[in-house]
């Protein structure tokens, strides 16, 4: 059986990787921002286990993740979560661009940072769910487009330095999908919503897991996938 961190389980991809990793039995840790998300995220999958950790404010993981039982070991830390806030640059203020960043790139930087004995010790495997908007960013997609960029390049950095201890690093690039992120980001457009012309969930839960599930002696890099329509 192995052990699994997963962040952004409340709803989405973070919840399709979630459900299927507890439906096959694997040992299932999520982490919450806060204590109220925590008992939300333990009655919506029973048998996971949850840290707390907000990964809006990274200086301060380390006190919470000191004052709580992580597990002594990770097969997989799988980075989900994420925010967005589309506006134009000349209208865009340091607050949104501090919280994008702080959510989807300084916080899963730390975290793996403190998580990288765990992941060591089991050679485990590092995967980032990212976006098309970190390989093409459009406009209004600024500061979102920027995190997932930097996304990028933490996962290669962090790949290099960690090969000689047995870690596997994967980028997955998602295009868009039918979830709540995606009906916020259509309210921001200012366009109607058709989740049918979007990928499912489950779909990009599929090629997460694909790449986790990869034998040892072969590594998904980076991986994009797109909806058909």
């Amino acid at each position: 059986m192995s052990t699994h961190l997963v962040t952004g389980a409340g709803s989405g991809i973070g919840a399709a990787v979630a459900r299927r990793l507890l439906e096959r039995g694997d040992d299932l840790w999520l982490l919450a921002r806060d204590a109220g998300r925590a008992r939300e995220l333990a009655a919506a999958f029973p048998g996971a286990r949850t840290l707390v950790g907000d990964l809006g404010e990274p200086a301060r993981l380390s006190w919470a993740l000191g004052h709580q039982a992580p597990p002594d070991r990770l097969d997989s830390l799988l980075h989900i979560a994420g925010v967005v806030e589309l506006g134009d640059i000349g209208d865009l203020t340091p607050k949104v661009w501090n919280e994008t960043l702080a959510v989807n790139l300084v916080g899963p930087a730390e975290l793996t940072r403190l998580l990288l004995p765990q992941l060591r010790l089991s050679q485990g495997h590092v995967v980032f769910v990212n976006s098309t908007a970190g390989l093409e960013a459009h406009a209004q997609w600024g500061p979102y487009g920027a995190s997932k960029h930097g996304l990028k390049a933490l996962a290669d950095a962090l790949r290099q330095e960690e090969r000689a201890n047995g870690l596997r690093v994967t980028t997955v690039f998602p295009g868009r999908t039918a979830t709540p992120m995606q009906v916020k980001v259509h309210r921001q457009e200012g366009k109607a919503y058709d989740a049918e012309r979007f990928m499912d969930p489950e779909s990009v839960a599929t090629a997460v897991l694909t790449a986790v599930d990869l034998p040892r002696d072969a590594e998904i890099v980076n991986l994009t996938v797109r909806p058909r329509t």
